[in-house]
């Protein structure tokens, strides 16, 4: 009804192209308009004013020859001081942003390495979008952003990626794991030879107090009993120490049988042989 008095409505964020006998008239903004078709006024068409995205994907290649798909988003829209460019001058819009951005990815991906291509996706999209804001504005379009939202290698390739970043990561695992075992081998060999060391100054005091004790006890026997040798002393603190050891032996529960001669004769015997031992190795010094 509206039409056939000649009254239209344009929406919100949508201009309408008027012509008047099939010529550009005017933009009609959003809101009710009044076309007299008795005199050749009508619409030839609405062009929206909204943002659009348009996702492309390129594939390319690098310059150490592995082949890609980078993805982009486009993000643009009309400007409406220019929208009879925009209605007039491009017959398919998101094909020539298309092409554009193809032409822009494969002529700045092949002069990078793959590594390097992951890398400065920030500026490979703003290649995209300087070129396309040079060449789009003379049609009436607003690049509003541009994203280079993926660069997708060969799954081999990708495979092969995940396979070195695993081999290196491995190896300084074992590189870390060798460092630790070799930080404990070398505080095991301290804590041994601290260990041996200890227990040498501790075997070294022991046999001290022996000595001490010996040389005491004769002294003191020789001076409690007249008439007793040196030679007296020792047969006796030699029986006395063969007897604790006797005893010791009997007292362990973890002993294993022991067969030793036993007998007076027996601790003369023994006696003779340590002194015997000892006159020897004085006589060999």
């Amino acid at each position: 009804m509206g039409q056939a008095l000649g009254c239209i409505q344009v929406e919100q964020s949508t201009v309408a192209i008027k012509e008047t006998f099939g010529k550009f008239d005017d933009v009609l903004e959003p809101g009710c308009h009044c076309l007299p078709w008795c005199l050749g006024s009508q619409v030839a068409g609405h062009l929206s004013l909204r943002v659009q995205q348009l996702d492309v994907k390129c594939e390319t290649k690098t310059k150490d020859n592995v082949f890609v798909n980078v993805v982009a988003s486009i993000q643009y829209r009309a400007l409406a001081d220019k929208a009879e460019d925009a209605f007039y001058k491009l017959s398919n819009t998101r094909s020539q942003i298309q092409a554009y951005v193809f032409d822009v990815i494969r002529a700045s991906v092949p002069k990078l390495y793959l590594d390097a291509a992951f890398e400065q996706k920030n500026d490979i999209a703003k290649a995209v979008e300087d070129e396309l804001e040079k060449a789009m504005s003379h049609y009436g379009f607003e690049i509003v952003q541009t994203l280079i939202v993926d660069i997708e290698p060969d799954e081999h390739v990708k495979r092969a990626m995940n396979e070195i970043n695993a081999a290196s990561r491995m190896r300084m695992a074992a590189s870390e794991k060798a460092e630790a075992e070799k930080i404990l081998q070398i505080k095991r060999a301290e804590g041994d030879a601290e260990s041996k060391y200890l227990a040498g100054l501790g075997i070294a005091r022991q046999r001290q107090a022996i000595v001490d004790g010996l040389r005491d006890s004769v002294l003191a026997f020789s001076v409690n009993v007249p008439g007793t040798t040196s030679k007296d002393v020792m047969d006796m603190v030699l029986v006395t120490q063969y007897f604790d050891t006797m005893k010791e032996i009997g007292a362990s529960s973890k002993s294993n049988s022991v067969f030793i001669p036993h007998g007076p004769g027996a601790v003369r015997d023994i006696a003779s042989q340590i002194r015997e031992g000892l006159l020897q190795a004085n006589a060999t010094q």
